[in-house]
C-alpha cells in the first residue's frame, strides 16, 4: 500500500530549464543599492564633477572614473549611435562673407567670398532610428566644414543650451530620457518617470527644458530650425590673441514650428516628414540656406558680462553681444546612398582646425574623450576616418596602420617617425606657425571634483526665456509641460518638478500644478532638495527682462517651400483659382489639388481637373495654408463631406492662413459675418479681385500663424 506524503512541496531540481534559467539570470542581477562603484568596485566619491586643473581648468585624462563611464555609454548600442540615430544629411558650401583674419588665422574665414565644402547632419537626440521625426525632442545640428587644413566639426543643436553642465551627468541624462529599461518604453518620448526624476532631482536641466517644452523642440521643417555650437569655443588670431566665440546658425526662410497636436498627427501620417520635406525642397532646387553668425568676446573682458561662458546651460544674450554675420551655408545636393553617408558619417568635437580652440567647458571637455572612442565602437575599428564620407579634402599623412576595416593602401616599410628611408628627417612644421597649435594658457596646480560657483544660477536664464515668449508661445509651453506630467506615474515627481518650476515664474507653475490637480508650488521645498545648489548673488542675465530672439514670433519671412491645400469638389470655379495658383507658385510656394477621391473632378465649365491627393492621405496638418476655391455645387458637395469641414475647421484652430473665395466662405460658416478674422483672406468670384487676394493671402502665409484667432482654444489658461 501506498502512504500519502505530506512531503514540502520539492524544488526545482537542477535539470529544471526554466529554474536554470532564472538561477543564471539572478547570478547577473546587479546590486540596486549601496554606493556607486566604477566597474573594478571602486567606490566613486562623486558622480557629478569631472577632474579638473582647478575650479576653471581643463579636465584631466587621468580621469579614470570620467573616461570608464563615457567609454561604455558609448558602447551600449549595437550598431545604431547611442544618441541622435535618426538623421538626415545633404551635401553643401559655406561662403565667408567677410575675412576674419583680425580673429583668427583658420583658413575657411579668411577670404571674402570664399567658398568651403561641407556636409550637415541634422537629428533627433532621443529615438531610435525607426522612431518619428516629429517628436518634441532636441535635435543635432552637426556641419563638416571640409577645409584645405582639414575637417572642422562643429557638432552643435537646434538648442543653444546644453541639459547637463559636466560631461560626468551626460550618460545619466541620456539613460534617464531613453526608454525605461525595463520595459523598453516610451519610445522618444519624455513624458515618461524616469526623465522627470532625474530633471526634478537636476534643476541644472531646468533652462533646456524649457526649450524642450517651447515651439523650438517641434520645427516645421529643418529647413526652417536655427542651430546654435551650443559652447563656447576660442578663434586664435596669427598672433596668438583669443576671442571666446558662440556660433549661430540663422535660417533664411525664417524659425516656425509645429503645434503639438501636429506634430502627433504626423508622426502617425508621414514619420519621414521632415527628412521627406529636406530632400524633396532639395530636388526641386529650392535649397535650403542659413546664415552664420558669431558672437565674440575678448576674453579679457568676459567676465565683466555677467555670463559664465563655460557653463554650457547659459546662453549669452544677444542684448549683451550682437550677433554678427559672417557667412552663408547653402544646402544643394542630396545623398547618393543613405547608409554610406548619413549613417556612416562620423563627426567629432575634436575635429578642429588651426585658428579654432577648445575652451574649458567641462561638457565640451567631455565630449573630446567621448566621441572618439563611440565612433570607433559604433563602425567597428580604428579605419572608420577612412570611410569616403569621412575623409577630408586636404592630403593626410600619418604612420597609423593595420587595423579593423584598414582601407587605405599604405606603401613602403615605415611606420614611425623619424626615419631615414621614407623621406627622412622629423615631420614638424616650420616656424611655428602652421599645424593646429594649443592656445597657451595658465592651468590650475590643485586638481579637483567641483564646480565653480557661477554654475549655480539654474534659474535666471529659464526665467529669460519664459519671460521672452509670447502670449501663445507661454500657452504652449504650459500645455507641453502638463501634457509630459501627466504620463508621469509617481505622484512625488510630479510635485518636484512643478516646485522647480515655481524658481522660474510663479504664474507658470501654478497653471501646470491646478491643470495636475497638484498642491500649489513650494520653491523652498525644491530648494531643500539633493542636488539644488544655491545661485550666486548675482544671477547671470538677471538685468535683462526678455531677449527677443529667444520668441519664434518675428517679422514675416516670405513663402517660399510653403504647403498650400486646394480643396474641390465637382462644380468648382477655378478661374480665381489659377490666377492664385500661379501667384502662389512664382512666390515660391507648392500647391496641391486635394478631394475626396484621385482622379479628377469636373469644373464648371465642364474640364477636368487633376486631383493629387486625397483628405485623408494628406491631413491639413501637413499643410502651411489652405484655400477653397468658388463653385456653388462645388462650395455645396464639400459642406456635406465632413473630412473637409474638418480640414477647414482644424487649419482655422492651427491659427494657419486660408483662403475663401466666394461660397468657399461656407466651410466656415461660423466666421462668415465677422468683418476682419487674422489670417482669413475672403475674396469674390471678380475678375478685378483676384490679384488683391493673392497678394492678401501670400501676405497672410508669410506671418506663419495667426494666433489671434485660435490662442483661447489651444491650451489651458
Amino acid at each position: 500500500m501506498v502512504l500519502p506524503r505530506n512531503d514540502p512541496p520539492r524544488k526545482a531540481k537542477p535539470s529544471d530549464p526554466v529554474a536554470s534559467q532564472q538561477r543564471q539570470l539572478e547570478a547577473f542581477h546587479l546590486p540596486i543599492d549601496g554606493p556607486l562603484t566604477t566597474q573594478q568596485g571602486v567606490v566613486i566619491p562623486d558622480n557629478h564633477n569631472s577632474l579638473r586643473a582647478g575650479l576653471r581648468g581643463p579636465t584631466l585624462m587621468e580621469d579614470f572614473i570620467l573616461r570608464e563611464k563615457l567609454d561604455h555609454f558609448g558602447r551600449e548600442r549595437i550598431a545604431e549611435r547611442v544618441i541622435h540615430a535618426r538623421g538626415a544629411a545633404a551635401h553643401g558650401w559655406f561662403e565667408c562673407h567677410r575675412s576674419l583674419s583680425a580673429f583668427t588665422r583658420a583658413d575657411f574665414l579668411q577670404e571674402a567670398g570664399g567658398r568651403t565644402p561641407v556636409f550637415v547632419r541634422f537629428s533627433n537626440l532621443t529615438g531610435e532610428r525607426g522612431s518619428a521625426d516629429t517628436v518634441r525632442d532636441l535635435r543635432g545640428f552637426a556641419v563638416r566644414f571640409l577645409t584645405r587644413e582639414g575637417n572642422f566639426d562643429l557638432v552643435g543643436a537646434n538648442f543653444p543650451v546644453a541639459f547637463v553642465q559636466d560631461a560626468m551627468k551626460f550618460p545619466d541624462f541620456v539613460h534617464a530620457l531613453k526608454p525605461e529599461p525595463h520595459h523598453g518604453m516610451p519610445q522618444a518620448s519624455a513624458a515618461h518617470d524616469t526623465f522627470w526624476d532625474f530633471v526634478s532631482l537636476m534643476p541644472e536641466t531646468t533652462h533646456a527644458l524649457m526649450w524642450l517644452m517651447s515651439d523650438h523642440a517641434l520645427p516645421r521643417s529643418l529647413r526652417m530650425m536655427g542651430g546654435f555650437g551650443v559652447h563656447s569655443f576660442r578663434l586664435v588670431d596669427a598672433r596668438g590673441g583669443a576671442h571666446f566665440a558662440k556660433f549661430h546658425w540663422r535660417p533664411r526662410l525664417g524659425r516656425h514650428a509645429l503645434l503639438a497636436e501636429e506634430a502627433q498627427r504626423i508622426a502617425g501620417c508621414d514619420p519621414d516628414f521632415l527628412r521627406r520635406d529636406l530632400w524633396e525642397s532639395i530636388a526641386r532646387g529650392q535649397h535650403p540656406e542659413w546664415d552664420l553668425g558669431l558672437q565674440l568676446v575678448d576674453e579679457a573682458r568676459a567676465d565683466e558680462l555677467g555670463v559664465d561662458l563655460l557653463d554650457p546651460t547659459k546662453l549669452l544674450p544677444e542684448e549683451l553681444v550682437p550677433v554678427q554675420s559672417v557667412g552663408k551655408l547653402v544646402l544643394h545636393r542630396n545623398p547618393e546612398n543613405y547608409f554610406a553617408e548619413v549613417e556612416q558619417v562620423a563627426f567629432n568635437p575634436g575635429h578642429l582646425v588651426p585658428g579654432i580652440d577648445f575652451s574649458h567647458d567641462p561638457l565640451l571637455q567631455g565630449r573630446l574623450a567621448g566621441y572618439g572612442s563611440a565612433q570607433t565602437g559604433r563602425l567597428g575599428g580604428p579605419n572608420y576616418q577612412q570611410l569616403p564620407i569621412n575623409r577630408p579634402v586636404c592630403p593626410v599623412h600619418h604612420f597609423q596602420r593595420d587595423g579593423a576595416h584598414c582601407m587605405g593602401i599604405a606603401r613602403g616599410p615605415v611606420s614611425y617617425e623619424p626615419n631615414s628611408l621614407a623621406q627622412g628627417g622629423e615631420f614638424r612644421a616650420d616656424g611655428g606657425q602652421q599645424g593646429f597649435q594649443s592656445l597657451p594658457g595658465p592651468v590650475a596646480p590643485t586638481k579637483q571634483r567641483k564646480r565653480p560657483p557661477t554654475f549655480d544660477d539654474h534659474f535666471s536664464q529659464a526665467a529669460l526665456f519664459w519671460n521672452s515668449q509670447s502670449s501663445a508661445e507661454r500657452d504652449h509651453l504650459v500645455a507641453a509641460f502638463v501634457q509630459g506630467l501627466a504620463r508621469v506615474e509617481s505622484a512625488a515627481i510630479r510635485q518636484r518638478a512643478v516646485d522647480n518650476l515655481a524658481h522660474v515664474d510663479a504664474r507658470l507653475a501654478r497653471k501646470v500644478a491646478d491643470a495636475l490637480g497638484l498642491p500649489p508650488p513650494d520653491p523652498r521645498a525644491a530648494a531643500g532638495r539633493a542636488g539644488f545648489r544655491h545661485p550666486p548673488a548675482e544671477p547671470c542675465g538677471a538685468t535683462l527682462d526678455r531677449c527677443a530672439a529667444l520668441s519664434l514670433e518675428g517679422v514675416p519671412t516670405g513663402i517660399a517651400s510653403r504647403q498650400v491645400a486646394i480643396l474641390v469638389a465637382s462644380g468648382v470655379e477655378v478661374g480665381a483659382m489659377k490666377v492664385l495658383q500661379q501667384a502662389l507658385h512664382e512666390a515660391g510656394a507648392q500647391t496641391r489639388v486635394l478631394a475626396s477621391h484621385l482622379g479628377v473632378v469636373t469644373t464648371s465649365s465642364g474640364q477636368q481637373l487633376l486631383v493629387d491627393q486625397t483628405f485623408s492621405s494628406a491631413p491639413s496638418a501637413l499643410f502651411d495654408a489652405v484655400m477653397v476655391p468658388a463653385g456653388a455645387a462645388s462650395a455645396d458637395s464639400l459642406c456635406r463631406q465632413g473630412e473637409a469641414l474638418n480640414y477647414v475647421r482644424e487649419a482655422y484652430r492651427h491659427g494657419k492662413a486660408l483662403c475663401l473665395i466666394g461660397e468657399g466662405a461656407r466651410l466656415l460658416a461660423a466666421h462668415r459675418e465677422a468683418d476682419a478674422v487674422p489670417g482669413v483672406v475672403r475674396g469674390r468670384n471678380d475678375p478685378t479681385d483676384r490679384l488683391p487676394m493673392a497678394q492678401a493671402f501670400i501676405q497672410a502665409i508669410s506671418r506663419h500663424r495667426h494666433w489671434g484667432r485660435a490662442q483661447a482654444e489651444l491650451a489651458p489658461d
